[in-house]
């Protein structure tokens, strides 16, 4: 009971650190920021919006705050070991390193780049003199490179968890121009999530009693111990063609469980012999971009499946609390006949409509090719498509290209199309 008690007294001061730490909220802005801009896309593209700026914000804290206790309660069991100021210089290299791309914010490629530095100025014959005229260097080269490997690991176990959980619900629609000009749909799958660790961490004095439990890395806690606030930011950005947004984010919740555990088994051996310390973070960023690549790559082979067909129209996304969804049309499937009618253009589609303003009858084709027959009654001010999104077809006014880019320009970029010269570029 006086651990639990020691425990409770070190998580409220940990969290009393946390709610005075700005990195915390600055990843919170960039959530608003980037939902702010997503939402204005989606009104250019389908003139209304599919998202809402709180409602997403506020999931999107509470599950990081969810994710993030979860990952503080395994760590409690491993005894990381991690000092302010090298929370302070990973925030510090996250900043920067997302003014080149957004997909870099993450912890992997800090830790990865704070790793290599590590080993280098070890290497270096006046290392010492060096770390006395640059402060910097004395934190990089006192920094428990295996503890945040492991760190690093967790986080992306907990991102794979929270992206096949949440992953196909946070979806975002696109009309997008491929290489030779071909205008297709698309889903964007991305999601960030502010997570707040807990960090059972050595210090000097820090507690007069000992674990009731082992600790992985819990050598140097037997002088005592505290527990320190790390806000983290875990995130990702998919784009795909070809597959359905749920096993979209499935395939990518794989990649994450691969790279956490390869990760975490690479932090744990270099913990007991450090010259893995190296073979650890280039894994942290060379395996990180491999399985982005990898997942490009294997996207560009695929035939595109978002686009129209002779047996019907492709539903791209439906429009949230419309009749498409009280009806439970999904996303990929075909509307094959309305009322009666075979449709195979929008202009068929808006005829069939219009021979019955009060009722609609449908027949789609889902994923499987199967037939499903839905009716419902049309009443006044409801969505004139009945909130479907459809496909996009080669008279799109605004579509999207698939550029890497970097912060400023991702918060001014603007949509293609007949009607704009300017882009919105992929993170």
């Amino acid at each position: 009971m006086d651990v639990l008690n020691q425990l409770l007294d070190r998580l409220l001061q940990a969290l009393g650190q946390l709610l005075v730490n700005p990195f915390y909220y600055i990843g919170i802005l960039f959530i608003l920021l980037h939902y702010r801009k997503q939402i204005q896309m989606e009104r250019k593209l389908f003139h209304t919006r599919l998202h809402s700026l709180l409602n997403e914000t506020w999931r999107t804290v509470l599950w990081g705050w969810i994710g993030g206790l979860i990952a503080s309660l395994l760590m409690l069991f491993i005894g990381v070991s991690v000092e302010a100021d090298v929370v302070i210089l990973l925030w510090v290299l996250t900043v920067v390193l997302v003014m080149f791309r957004i997909r870099f914010l993450c912890l992997a490629y800090a830790v990865g780049i704070m790793g290599l530095a590590q080993v280098i100025l070890s290497w270096l014959p006046n290392s010492a003199s060096l770390q006395a005229d640059v402060p910097i260097l004395s934190v990089v080269a006192g920094a428990d490179i295996a503890s945040l490997l492991v760190i690093v690991a967790v986080l992306h176990l907990l991102e794979g968890f929270l992206v096949g959980f949440q992953g196909a619900r946070m979806a975002t629609p696109l009309f997008l121009e491929r290489k030779r000009g071909q205008i297709v749909g698309a889903q964007q799958l991305q999601g960030f999530w502010p997570v707040p660790l807990f960090l059972l961490v050595p210090l000097a004095g820090g507690s007069t009693l000992n674990l009731p439990w082992e600790t992985l890395f819990g050598s140097n806690l037997a002088s005592g111990w505290t527990l320190l606030a790390f806000p983290a930011m875990i995130g990702f950005t998919e784009l795909t063609i070809s597959k359905l947004p749920g096993k979209q984010a499935r395939f990518s919740a794989s990649l994450l469980y691969l790279y956490g555990l390869i990760l975490l088994g690479t932090a744990i051996a270099a913990h007991y012999w450090s010259p893995l310390i190296l073979v650890g973070a280039l894994l942290s960023i060379a395996l990180h971009e491999g399985l982005v690549r990898y997942s490009q790559w294997k996207e560009e082979k695929q035939v595109p499946f978002y686009v129209h067909s002779p047996r019907g129209l492709m539903v791209l996304s439906v429009v949230p609390n419309s009749p498409a969804q009280d009806l439970g049309i999904q996303v990929g499937e075909l509307l094959h006949k309305v009322n009666g009618h075979k449709i195979k253009t929008k202009t068929d589609l808006h005829v069939a409509m219009g021979l019955n303003s009060a009722f609609c009858r449908l027949e789609v084709l889902n994923d499987q090719g199967e037939v499903r027959f839905l009716h419902r009654a049309i009443y006044a001010g409801e969505h004139h498509q009945l909130g479907i999104i459809l496909a996009p077809d080669q008279d799109a006014l605004y579509f999207t290209e698939h550029r890497p880019m970097h912060l400023f320009s991702y918060l001014r970029s603007k949509l293609t199309g007949l009607l704009s010269n300017d882009s919105t570029k992929s993170m």
